[in-house]
């Protein structure tokens, strides 16, 4: 029996709220990893940002090093955290890759401290976010959330979210490029 090939899609929060650079420094690491497996596993990677008032598809699921490494050489940072607005195109994203490849098995590995500023409607930020996290649930999105907020200054936003999405929540005690691969990685094969 053939794999189910898998599609990792990371949605980045890259607004100042937190260590920018380094995150995404460390999600290109893991990119770039998950890419050089692909070659052998079939799976694809994509990448969302997300800042100011927007949320860019910066890399169209892929797996081409060659487009990645493009891509990802310069990425829009700063600004506010418009969290809704990754979570919906992440969504759009997924749900579409699903239509497509109903065989593809899709993974969200969300990069945030939970902490949306900017509504796409009236709702509050939070709340908009929750909801747009439920539909994720509902149609059994498999997603990891790794909490960027300091520990000292942590309120369980990105734990909240995560509970919401149906997916583990980690804090990884360095936010290095091989740490986050392998957490991916694990995923991966654990539900495999």
């Amino acid at each position: 029996m053939r794999k189910a090939a898998n599609l990792v899609l990371f949605v980045v929060d890259a607004s100042w709220s937190m260590a920018v650079a380094e995150r995404m420094v460390a999600t290109k690491g893991a990119i770039m990893s998950l890419l050089t497996d692909a070659y052998q596993r079939r799976d694809r990677v994509g990448l969302i940002v997300f800042q100011k008032d927007r949320a860019s598809l910066v890399l169209p699921p892929t797996n081409s090093v060659t487009l990645a490494k493009k891509a990802l050489a310069d990425i829009p940072v700063g600004g506010k955290t418009p969290l809704s607005a990754g979570l919906s195109l992440a969504y759009q994203v997924l749900k579409q890759e699903k239509t497509l490849h109903p065989d593809v098995m899709p993974l969200m590995i969300l990069l945030t401290d939970g902490a949306g500023n900017v509504s796409m409607t009236d709702l509050p930020p939070q709340e908009e976010a929750h909801r747009i996290a439920d539909k994720f649930r509902e149609e059994h999105f498999r997603t990891v959330t790794i909490n960027m907020e300091h520990a000292a200054f942590d309120q369980g936003l990105a734990r909240q979210l995560a509970q919401r999405l149906g997916g583990p929540c980690y804090a990884l005690s360095e936010l290095k490029a091989d740490l986050l691969y392998q957490t991916v990685r694990q995923e991966l094969d654990g539900s495999g």
